[in-house]
């Protein structure tokens, strides 16, 4: 193996050169399906929205005691305003109730706070209550949760972009500088590690423009089950699989054993 497949080696996420006996490191969760469970109870979508929340306390908890680093939740995406004002109004008042609600409980168990996305689209009141639940908790360390609202993984990119192609007219870098390692410097989770796992519920399978450059090297798991559902114990069914994956980066079994031999 030449050294710069060593160096590529040593810059890609965890390896995993056999049955992993680890939790990774950090999970990304579309949380699909709150509507259609209530649907399917004959009760309002709004019934829904607020069973998700329930489920949503169950995994922060589950990821703080069993040392996941990161817990990435796409509460809201770019998209989300298309959908029919009344709902909007609702999650938008959820989200605010349970900010209140919710912050001072996460820097009690050590769980730091953190919010990717375009905020410029919210209200202030509620912009401002973001940033007051990220002071709250900045130096805690149990957990890092991370809500993406009113993200898109397109934004992210197009906004990286952009302040790499504004330092490029400032002077401050060349065409030649830009590589890989440049442009993840410039997105929203520049600091955290990659993904290890995604989770989809509702039994969708597609990554619907959610985290589209970090998600390059990370095991994708989608099951049936709808969010308010998606308890601790379907968490493990989840990590279990992705314990039971050989995570290779482009190399073959038999690379990634001589390494480990080494």
């Amino acid at each position: 193996m030449s050294t710069d497949d060593c160096n590529s080696l040593e810059s890609a996420p965890t390896l995993n050169t056999g049955i992993n006996s680890n939790n990774p490191r950090h999970i990304a969760v579309i949380m699909d399906g709150n509507g259609r469970w209530a649907q399917k109870r004959f009760m309002p979508r709004a019934v829904g929205h607020q069973a998700g929340v329930k489920a949503v306390r169950k995994i922060v908890e589950y990821c703080a005691k069993h040392e996941v680093e990161v817990l990435t939740l796409f509460a809201f995406s770019s998209e989300n305003w298309r959908r029919p004002e009344e709902e909007v109004s609702l999650l938008m008042g959820l989200f605010m109730a349970t900010l209140q609600r919710e912050i001072n409980k996460l820097d009690r168990n050590n769980i730091r706070l953190r919010f990717i996305g375009d905020r410029t689209a919210f209200s202030d009141k509620l912009q401002a209550k973001m940033a007051d639940g990220e002071a709250q908790t900045k130096d805690n360390n149990a957990l890092t949760l991370v809500i993406a609202a009113n993200y898109g993984g397109r934004w992210d990119m197009c906004q990286a972009f952009r302040t790499v192609a504004a330092k490029i007219a400032a002077g401050e870098l060349e065409n030649q500088d830009i590589n890989e390692q440049l442009i993840n410097q410039y997105l929203s989770t520049a600091d955290l590690p990659e993904p290890d796992l995604f989770i989809r519920t509702g039994g969708e399978q597609r990554v619907s423009n959610f985290l589209l450059w970090q998600l390059a090297y990370t095991e994708l798991y989608f099951t049936e089950t709808l969010w308010p559902d998606f308890d601790q114990s379907s968490l493990e069914d989840a990590i279990k699989s992705f314990k039971s994956r050989q995570r290779r980066f482009g190399y073959t079994g038999e690379q990634l054993e001589s390494i480990t031999l080494k």
